[in-house]
């Protein structure tokens, strides 16, 4: 598909972003907390692969994943914020009170602010495996580094979790 972009049939490309764009955004929109920015990021990452697409080396998921990690890396860098809101889903609630439902809004905003206090790198490493559901193995491979390394990560993420929801629930 990409030699196919690159000799010119620009059509090819959105195959591309049509097989990987959905998993991309949902990594942005773990990252960033917001389905608007994860969308601006989302375009603007596959613009810069357009043009940089000869410059793929092995796999092109690996590589337009990079580019969209860094680019939520790089926002979250410029925004300096207390608080994510991520959208709640479409699907009802399974709570029976309205109490139960406020405790889980109050517990999700909690989260929430903890997430965004955590440092760039255990926050993609907590949400691509907490939120997304990947596998050690597949994380490794798409940041290039090592098992060991993210499961250090995670654990970090989830210290760090752990205590700031403990002062407020223990």
């Amino acid at each position: 598909m990409i030699q196919r972009v690159l000799e010119g049939h620009r059509d090819a490309f959105s195959i591309l972003i049509r097989r990987y764009g959905d998993a991309l955004y949902r990594h942005a929109v773990g990252m960033t907390g917001s389905p608007d920015v994860a969308e601006d990021i989302l375009q603007a990452s596959f613009i810069k692969a357009f043009h940089h697409l000869q410059e793929v080396r092995g796999r092109f998921d690996a590589w337009v994943f990079r580019i969209v990690a860094n680019g939520c890396k790089d926002w979250l860098k410029n925004i300096r914020r207390q608080h994510v809101s991520y959208e709640e889903d479409d699907q009802p609630s399974t709570f029976a009170t309205p109490e139960e439902e406020l405790d889980r809004t109050e517990l999700r905003t909690d989260l929430d602010r903890a997430l965004a206090t955590l440092a760039p790198s255990l926050r993609e490493a907590f949400v691509m495996k907490h939120v997304e559901g990947r596998s050690y193995e597949e994380m490794a491979d798409l940041l290039g580094t090592t098992v060991g390394a993210l499961k250090m990560r995670v654990h970090r993420a989830r210290e760090a979790l752990q205590a700031l929801l403990e002062e407020k629930y223990a």
